[in-house]
C-alpha cells in the first residue's frame, strides 16, 4: 500500500481525491494549505505528493521547493485549476513530476500516481544497486601502505588529474579506479572499462573509438566506442602496457585534443572523459624497449599510485578474512564461519603470488570445505594444494 499526501485549499477536492485513491488501496493524507503539508511531509513517508499551486500562506511552487530540498526522489504531482502552458513548464522546471489542470480526470490522475511510484522504486532500486557495486569495490586494509592508497585517492580524486595505477596482478588496481570514480566530480557520470590486453590489437582502435558502417568487413553498423560511452565519467583502460604503438597515438590524440575519430570517419567528435589508468608493467622498460611511447605515459602519469602487495601489507590478512569471510557465506546463504587465529598465522605465512585475488580463493576454498571453524590444520590442508593431502 503506497502513502499519498494531498495538498489542496479546497475541502470538495480533498475530499474527492481521498475518496478516490483509498477505493484503489492507498493510504491518503489531507492538508488544507502549504505550511500543514510541509509539516505533514517531515512527520511521515509518502510515495507521491499531490499539491495545489494557487493556495493561501505558500502557493504550490513553494510548496514544490521545499519538498524537493531535501527529498528530491519523492514525487510531486502539481495540480490547477488556473492552469496553462507557462504555469506547467513552470513547475516541471521546478522539479514536479507531472502537472495536472482541474478538473481532474481521474483516469488520468491514476495512472500518473502509477507511473511517478513506479519511478519512485526504480530510484530506489538504483540507489540499493549502486551501494551494493560501492561496497564490491571497497578497499579493506588498515596497513601504513594501504593507508598511503586512501590518502592519495582522496587528495586526487575531486581534481580533474590522470591517474597511474601501478602493481602486480590480482592487488586491486581495479578497486582503486572505481574509488577515485565514485569520489570525484564525474560520480553522478559514467565509469566505462576497458582491459586493453584482452582486446586484440587490429580491434582495440575500434574498441576505444567506435566505427562507422562498412568501416572494415565486419563492421554491419555504427558503432560508439568507449570514449564517448565515457563521456563526463571515467574511462578505466587497465592493463594500459598492452595497448598497441597504433592505438597509443590515437588515446594521446584524444588527451590532448578531447577529442576522437571513429573508424571509418574523418569527423572529430568532442569528448569531456577523465582518463585512469593500470598496469603490471614496468612501463619505463617498455618505454626502453619501444613498446610505449613516452609522451603518452607522461601525459597519463600526472598521479602515480602504487598497489602494495599482499605479502607487503601482511597486516591486513585478518580483516581481509572476516571481510570475505562475511561476503562469500553472504553470497552462498550459509552461516558466517569461525577464523581461528592459529589460521590466521598459518594464511600470514603464505606467500601470496596472486595478491587479493589468490586469496579470496583460498577462503571461498576453505568456507566450503571446512565445518564451522576454519583451523590452521585446515590452511595447511586445503590452502596449499601442492603440499596438501585432500586436495
Amino acid at each position: 500500500m503506497s502513502k499519498i499526501l494531498v495538498i489542496d485549499d479546497e475541502k470538495s477536492i480533498r475530499n474527492t481525491l481521498k475518496e478516490v485513491l483509498e477505493y484503489e488501496n492507498h493510504q491518503v493524507d489531507l492538508a488544507e494549505d502549504g505550511p500543514t503539508g510541509l509539516d505533514l511531509f517531515a512527520a511521515n513517508s509518502y510515495d507521491v505528493v499531490l499539491c495545489d499551486i494557487k493556495m493561501p500562506k505558500m502557493d504550490g511552487i513553494e510548496v514544490l521547493f521545499k519538498i524537493n530540498e531535501n527529498s528530491a526522489d519523492i514525487p510531486v504531482i502539481m495540480i490547477s485549476g488556473h492552469g496553462n502552458i507557462d504555469t506547467a513548464v513552470e513547475a516541471i522546471k521546478k522539479g514536479a513530476y507531472d502537472f495536472l489542470e482541474k478538473p481532474l480526470d481521474l483516469n488520468r490522475l491514476l495512472i500518473t500516481i502509477r507511473n511517478a511510484m513506479d519511478k519512485s522504486r526504480l530510484v530506489t532500486q538504483t540507489q540499493v544497486l549502486k551501494n551494493k557495486v560501492s561496497r564490491m569495490y571497497e578497499i579493506v586494509g588498515e596497513s601504513e601502505p594501504i593507508r598511503l592508497v586512501k590518502s592519495m585517492i582522496d587528495k586526487v580524486a575531486p581534481t580533474e588529474a590522470r591517474v597511474l595505477i601501478t602493481g602486480a596482478n590480482g592487488t586491486g588496481k581495479e578497486l582503486v579506479a572505481h574509488q577515485i570514480h565514485e569520489k570525484s566530480t564525474r560520480a553522478k557520470g559514467p565509469f566505462v572499462e576497458v582491459n586493453c590486453a584482452a582486446i586484440p590489437s587490429e580491434l582495440i582502435e575500434s574498441e576505444l573509438f567506435g566505427h562507422e558502417k562498412g568501416s572494415f568487413t565486419s563492421a554491419i553498423k555504427q558503432r560508439i566506442g568507449k570514449f564517448e560511452q565515457a563521456n563526463g565519467g571515467t574511462l578505466f583502460l587497465d592493463e594500459i602496457g598492452d595497448m598497441s604503438l597504433s592505438a597509443q597515438a590515437k588515446v594521446l590524440r584524444a588527451l590532448q585534443e578531447n577529442k576522437i575519430t571513429r573508424v571509418g570517419s574523418d569527423k572529430d567528435i568532442h569528448v569531456n572523459v577523465r582518463v585512469v589508468t593500470a598496469t603490471n608493467k614496468n612501463i619505463k622498460k617498455e618505454i626502453e624497449n619501444n613498446s610505449f611511447r613516452e609522451d603518452l605515459y607522461h601525459r597519463l602519469s600526472v598521479i602515480l599510485i602504487y598497489v602494495p602487495t599482499l605479502n607487503e601489507r601482511q597486516d591486513d590478512i585478518p580483516i581481509l578474512a572476516e571481510h570475505f569471510n562475511s561476503l562469500i557465506c553472504n553470497e552462498y546463504g550459509m552461516s558466517k564461519k569461525n577464523i581461528s587465529n592459529d589460521a590466521i598465522e598459518e594464511l600470514q605465512k603464505i606467500e601470496w603470488t596472486g595478491n587479493i585475488r589468490e586469496f579470496r580463493n583460498v577462503l571461498e576454498r576453505l568456507i566450503i570445505l571446512c565445518k564451522d571453524v576454519i583451523t590452521g590444520k585446515d590452511v595447511i590442508d586445503y590452502a596449499r594444494p601442492v603440499s596438501g593431502n585432500n586436495v
